[in-house]
């Protein structure tokens, strides 16, 4: 039976302040579907381009309320033993190895019964997070990578908290974990998926928040600079690129500049310095064109 236990923020003003201490500044959406998350006890699907906060929004969750986090990477190919649970094959294999050799003949019975225990169990991420008693995020990153039918394997972990082992029977949550599953929107999710999270979407911030975010990851950056950057990032973002800066290349950006010891984002700069934002070469060059950056 799942325990009842102090939600993990107590308002949407809560969830936000919280946060922030961490330098992730959610707006009111983020931080009131944060909230709700919590005190609903569902899972939070977080959908947007890449780069906008999505995994990191999980990551403060876990280091705001002291929890540990569980992360699940999908990828293309990700299967259950991946997510889920396997068994130690070679220390079985061993084990029954060992019973032959000692000339105990044992009866396959009692060596099934001791190679399908919780010895050879081998736990991974989702079950991970579902045996846990103290407070645990489960990250879900990239659910959108993986193939259908591990989505068949989130609907009974995230309907009902529990996995059934077929050797062990059902293991049902005591603690609930705040589960996050991230998507770059590369493919649409099932609906049934969907209907078992809340959902919220987040896309790049506008100037005046990203020129905040940096400002708070790198509060030794000049304001007036931090501004001159966040404009440049638009600028890039506007452009037909095959990846747009991200939130965490703005920072790295940022950080750069300290290194340089630059006090304006001049055009000479900003041609230096491209390969911190930009990781193609093909949008180096666009940008270059398209922005009118002086070669030298």
């Amino acid at each position: 039976m799942l325990a009842r236990v102090t939600p993990w923020f107590s308002s949407p003003a809560d969830a936000a302040r919280r946060l922030g201490e961490t330098g992730y500044l959610a707006d009111d959406a983020t931080a009131t579907t944060v909230y709700l998350a919590s005190v609903l006890e569902k899972p939070l699907l977080v959908e947007g381009p890449a780069g906008v906060g999505k995994t990191e929004l999980a990551k403060a969750v876990a280091l705001v309320t002291s929890a540990d986090l569980v992360r699940l990477q999908c990828y293309e190919g990700l299967d259950e033993a991946r997510a889920l649970y396997e068994w130690n094959y070679k220390k079985q294999l061993l084990r029954i190895q060992a019973g032959a050799a000692d000339g105990s003949g044992q009866a396959w019975e009692e060596a099934h019964d001791d190679i399908f225990s919780e010895e050879f169990l081998l736990t991974r991420p989702l079950l991970t997070a579902i045996r846990r008693e103290d407070p645990t995020v489960l990250l879900v990153d990239e659910v959108d990578k993986t193939d259908v039918e591990v989505e068949g394997l989130l609907l009974e972990v995230l309907s009902d908290f529990q996995v059934t082992i077929p050797e062990l029977g059902t293991i049902s949550a005591v603690r609930r974990p705040f589960v996050v599953l991230t998507s770059n929107a590369t493919r649409e999710l099932s609906e049934a998926l969907k209907r078992r999270c809340l959902y919220l979407h987040l896309d790049y911030p506008d100037i005046e928040r990203e020129r905040a975010i940096v400002l708070a990851q790198v509060p030794e950056l000049d304001e007036a600079l931090a501004g001159q950057l966040v404009a440049m990032v638009a600028r890039l973002r506007d452009l037909e690129l095959k990846k747009a800066p991200s939130i965490a290349e703005s920072v790295d950006w940022a950080r750069t500049l300290i290194a340089m010891e630059t006090g304006t984002l001049d055009e000479e700069r900003v041609r230096q310095t491209l390969g911190v934002v930009l990781k193609h070469a093909s949008d180096q060059q666009r940008a270059i064109r398209e922005l009118k950056l002086a070669r030298h």
